[in-house]
């Protein structure tokens, strides 16, 4: 899931086969597989292979949109955006955006939001996706302060921005 919802991310084998609570030799047998198929990349660091999803790959997108739905990102973003009107940009943070299935989902909302109804929209997302959510709101003039470093340091997901999807 780590390397998948968020393509940003890079994982050993060590610490893929922690997280999954599995033998590192399933966990190595298992990304060959996807590395084979070019659905992950790898390179060496020192004496540690690290592993990435491939982006241009043709099946990236499907299972990117797949794991949001798995997650319920999916449901969050089109109810909240369908009721917000002057929304400009929704982004992932935090556990989800670094692929930790943590339980809480941190959500940032960009653009000028009616705050109480923000509120009232999360708590019905919550019980959609059986998920704490977490979220902030930035006015876009308070967003574009933000520095590139910041958006593309693989901390942040855009989920979704005006005009687009």
């Amino acid at each position: 899931m780590r390397l998948f919802l968020n393509p940003g991310n890079r994982a050993h084998l060590r610490g893929l086969a922690e997280e999954f609570d599995e033998s590192t030799n399933a966990v190595r047998l298992e990304l060959n597989r996807f590395e084979d198929a070019g659905m992950i990349l790898s390179e060496t660091s020192g004496n540690k292979k690290l592993y990435q999803a491939n982006s241009a790959h043709p099946l990236f997108r499907d299972l990117n949109n797949i794991l949001l739905k798995y997650v319920g990102l999916d449901r969050i973003v089109e109810t909240v955006i369908s009721k917000m009107g002057s929304l400009t940009q929704v982004y992932l943070t935090g556990d989800y955006a670094k692929g930790s299935d943590s339980g809480i989902i941190d959500l940032i909302f960009v653009g000028e939001i009616n705050k109480t109804y923000l509120v009232n929209l999360v708590a019905k997302a919550e019980k959609l996706v059986s998920k704490k959510i977490r979220y902030l709101t930035y006015s876009d003039e308070e967003w574009s302060t933000k520095s590139e470093k910041e958006l593309t340091s693989g901390k942040t997901i855009l989920l979704w921005k005006a005009g687009s999807r």
